[in-house]
């Protein structure tokens, strides 16, 4: 007796790759995340930047301290955030420093910081722009100062 072996076809998908509709399902997806990330993501920014700038103004702040501590008296105007790094020709024997690390930076948005000797409301007055780098404004545009 002879043993008779029937194949039958069976019809089998290749599982390997996505069908077009699935492609789209999950690009809408990830459309619809980064639609909603990306702006909580931006302002975050933002705010990070102001908090660079504020702790820039604070570290100025304490390097002024010291400098008025060795020379008796505050940078001028015209001698500005610099006197910080080389002794002005008034300071005379009395400049202890350099008193910054680095040369002054710019602020976070790449604005040159504002330096003011005597200040409207104190001995000094340090400001940054804002990210528009105009007096005034709003949010990110408005100016901070060390007063």
């Amino acid at each position: 007796m002879e043993v008779v072996k029937k194949h039958r076809k069976i019809a089998v998908r290749n599982p390997a790759g996505f069908t077009l509709l699935e492609l789209l399902v999950v690009i809408v997806i990830i459309g619809l995340l980064a639609a909603y990330v990306g702006p909580k993501y931006f302002a975050q920014l933002g705010k990070s930047e102001v908090t660079i700038a504020k702790a820039q103004i604070e570290a100025f702040e304490k390097s002024l301290d010291t400098f008025r501590l060795d020379v008796g008296r505050y940078p001028t105007t015209e001698e500005g955030l610099a006197a910080l790094l080389v002794a002005p020709p008034t300071a005379g024997a009395k400049w202890n420093g350099p008193y910054l690390k680095k040369a002054v930076p710019p602020d976070p948005w790449g604005h040159a910081y504002q330096y003011k000797a005597p200040g409207s409301k104190a001995e000094f007055e340090i400001t940054s722009l804002g990210r528009n780098g105009v007096a005034g404004g709003e949010g990110e545009d408005a100016d901070i100062s060390s007063q």
